[in-house]
């Protein structure tokens, strides 16, 4: 067979031959992810993955640490090529953190790596020949994925389930498993190719697997048509929006001195007249500005509570993301939270909610004080880094449904985006990805944001500097969209909720218990006398 002429050199190769064919699976892999969305690309890697885990040979714990070694130049190539963006994070103050670029750029693909190459050496623990070994590997990789999410504050970007979140029938199930159930079915799907390399006598009727892989997809694919088709887009009455989308760079924003210049930009971009409300800012309802739209505590300055004031018609919100003044006890200590103010049509505070899952080295310093003598700092100009809100919460407001607002990667927890037994209407996503310039980074956040949508079964408004600025409605559907890198409002109406999808109901129980029977066969397998 051909696939198994392919297989056989991947699974003898060993050294240097083998990480370079895993490090360049791994980079390919992520052709799958925004915003090329290739996700067929990993029907060619994924098996890869397989033939690499069977080539791993004998020895202590059945081959596993030559598999973590495979599995850490997988996910290091991955990773790398995946994320490689998040350097110009360092060039928005170069002078301070330019030298940081390239170890930052190696060291969170080398450490998230680790991940993966956990994932390998469980699947070769239980490896065994067969379709089994296939499922084996699914499971482990689903549990190395959500660990990856969860442990050290956590950071499921691009988690293998998110090749699913295109087309938006396959991304449908979201709404059924949530994103570690899509990453079980993805790597089930991609890696069952595998198969059709082994002979006979090691998988009888290879084709079996690939075949139910196939009946899979199909069958998440009707699902996700049968219920778009059964809901379309439906509109809250009364509620008019307004994103604005200053494309403020990074330093400005920074800029205490910009501070009355961001303001006139602020006013002038909210008030600016589009096809759609030839009288401007006069009939909208909610006015949103994005994540710490301000260079200054917008709380301490009259002349900027005024203008806000001035801009908003009557009956009118402002939900702006801002940094907040906290009380300490400790002079000469600046702290603060990251957070989202309402303003209403006077300039008062009507509510406020402080982020709580913060960046690590962007917002914090994770163990501070070693960090802090080795010179390491956080991103964001706060001294002290910012301080972490007590636990999400909904706010409600009048003429509009309650809504979550998540600032920034927030939203790219599953899960993670309501608070508990206070379902909201809608959900609020303010965020800053001038960091990371015209990258794939911005697209990639907003994947993750709008799979939260058809999650929960919940509309998204996403307000972002620099953009992408979205309105998604609750299957997923962009309705409304400000591309990367442009200076716009966008005028849109708020869809409305469906009822809670069955993974807003039961979270990921479905996933863990495919993840742990999975598992459950592979031990009871390898038990089994020959």
């Amino acid at each position: 067979m051909i696939l198994a002429r392919v297989a056989h050199p991947i699974v003898l190769a060993w050294g240097a031959r083998r990480a370079l064919i895993a490090v360049l699976a791994g980079a390919a892999s992520t052709l799958a992810m925004a915003p090329l969305h290739l996700w067929p690309a990993l029907l060619v890697t994924f098996p890869v993955v397989v033939w690499l885990i069977d080539g791993a040979g004998a020895g202590r714990w059945n081959g596993a640490g030559s598999a973590a070694a495979a599995g850490w130049w997988f996910g290091f190539g991955y990773f790398l090529s995946g994320l490689y963006w998040i350097g110009a994070a360092f060039l928005v103050d170069a002078d301070k953190f330019g030298w940081a670029l390239g170890p930052a750029v190696l060291a969170l693909p080398a450490g998230l790596a680790a991940f993966t190459a956990a994932g390998f050496a469980l699947a070769r623990v239980l490896w065994t020949p067969g379709w089994l070994r296939i499922v084996t590997l699914a499971a482990a990789l689903t549990a190395s994925e959500w660990l990856r999410g969860h442990l050290l504050g956590g950071f499921p970007w691009n988690a293998f389930g998110y090749a699913f979140a295109e087309p938006l029938a396959l991304a449908q199930g979201f709404g059924l498993v949530g994103l570690w159930g899509m990453t079980f079915i993805a790597v089930l799907v991609f890696a069952s190719p595998a198969a059709l390399a082994d002979s006979e006598a090691e998988t009888p009727r290879p084709w079996r697997l690939p075949a139910v892989a196939l009946a899979l997809v199909l069958a998440i694919g009707l699902y996700g048509a049968i219920r778009l088709a059964q809901n379309p887009t439906a509109l809250v009455d009364g509620v008019r929006l307004r994103l604005m989308q200053p494309n403020i760079p990074q330093d400005q924003r920074f800029n205490y001195a910009a501070k009355a210049d961001v303001i006139r930009r602020y006013v002038a971009l909210s008030s600016r007249p589009t096809d759609r409300r030839p009288r401007g800012i006069a009939d909208v309802t909610h006015l949103i500005w994005p994540e710490s739209a301000f260079p200054f505590f917008v709380t301490r300055e009259a002349d900027a509570l005024a203008a806000i004031a001035d801009l908003l018609p009557p009956g009118a919100v402002l939900i702006t993301g801002a940094a907040r003044l906290a009380d300490t006890s400790r002079p000469g200590r600046i702290e603060a939270y990251n957070s989202v103010y309402v303003f209403d049509a006077d300039g008062a505070i009507a509510a406020v909610y402080d982020k709580v899952h913060l960046v690590p080295f962007g917002e914090f310093i994770p163990l501070a004080g070693l960090m802090r003598r080795f010179g390491v700092e956080q991103l964001v100009r706060v001294p002290g880094g910012f301080l972490a809100g007590d636990r999400l919460r909904t706010i409600d407001l009048p003429r509009t449904p309650a809504f979550v607002p998540l600032v920034c990667y927030e939203a790219i927890f599953p899960h993670a985006v309501t608070p508990r037994g206070a379902r909201p209407g809608w959900l609020l996503n303010v965020t800053n990805d001038a960091w990371f310039g015209l990258s794939p980074g911005p697209f990639q956040h907003l994947l993750q944001a709008r799979m939260r949508a058809v999650e929960e079964g919940l509309p998204l408004v996403r307000a972002a500097n620099t953009g992408v600025s979205a309105v998604i409605d609750p299957v997923g559907r962009t309705m409304a969209q400000l591309g990367l890198g442009r200076e716009a409002v966008l005028d849109a109406d708020l869809p409305a909720p469906l009822s809670p999808t069955l993974y807003a109901r039961t979270g990921d129980a479905t996933a863990a218990a495919t993840v742990v029977l999975a598992l459950a066969a592979a031990v009871w397998r390898r038990r089994r006398p020959a």
